[in-house]
C-alpha cells in the first residue's frame, strides 16, 4: 500500500484517538472534485465515515469548488461521498462501530500510483483530556530528548 502523491492529512486525528488499525478505501468522485483535488482544495479534519444501510459513507468532507468548471458542473463542497471496501471489511467495520463503540475516522487522502483517490481510515477509539495531556507531554519530552542529544553530540 504505497502512498503516492499526498492531498491531504489529518494530523488531528492521531492526537484525539487512538487508532487500533487503518485501511485504504476507494471514494466516488465527480469530475470537478477529482480536478479540484488535483489542485490541492481539500480538508478532512472535521470529517467522519459511518455504514449505513449497508454502505460506507465519508461525512462532511470538504473538496473546494473547481473554478474552471461550468456552473452546471460544479459539485456541493460538503456532500455525502460513497466509500468503496469489500463486504468482509465493510462487516467488520460494522461490527468496529455498533458492537465495540469505535470511530471511523479519515487519516489521509491520496493519490495511488494508479492515479485513483484513495481514503486511509483509521478505526479509532477516542481520548479523553487526560489522555490527550499525556499524549501532548510525551510529544513534548521527545522533542527535548532529541534537542538534548544533539546538544551533547556537539560538544
Amino acid at each position: 500500500m504505497a502512498q503516492t502523491a499526498n492531498i491531504n492529512d489529518n494530523r488531528r486525528a492521531r492526537f484525539d484517538y487512538y487508532i487500533e488499525s487503518d485501511l485504504e478505501a476507494g471514494i466516488i468522485l465527480e469530475g470537478s472534485e477529482v480536478k479540484s483535488l488535483r489542485a490541492g482544495g481539500s480538508n478532512i479534519t472535521d470529517s467522519y465515515a459511518s455504514v449505513e444501510d449497508g454502505e460506507l459513507w465519508l461525512i462532511n468532507g470538504y473538496i473546494a469548488p473547481y473554478a474552471q468548471a461550468a456552473s452546471y458542473q460544479r459539485h456541493d463542497e460538503r456532500r455525502r461521498r460513497k466509500l468503496l471496501v469489500s463486504k468482509r471489511e465493510l462487516s467488520r467495520l460494522w461490527n468496529a462501530t455498533q458492537r465495540e463503540g469505535m470511530t471511523l475516522v479519515p487519516l489521509s487522502l491520496y493519490f495511488n500510483e494508479k492515479g485513483r483517490v484513495k481514503l486511509k481510515l483509521g478505526v479509532a477509539k477516542g481520548k479523553n483530556k487526560a489522555d490527550k495531556r499525556e499524549t501532548a507531554a510525551k510529544r513534548d519530552w521527545n522533542r527535548e530528548k532529541s534537542r538534548l542529544m544533539k546538544q551533547s553530540g556537539r560538544e
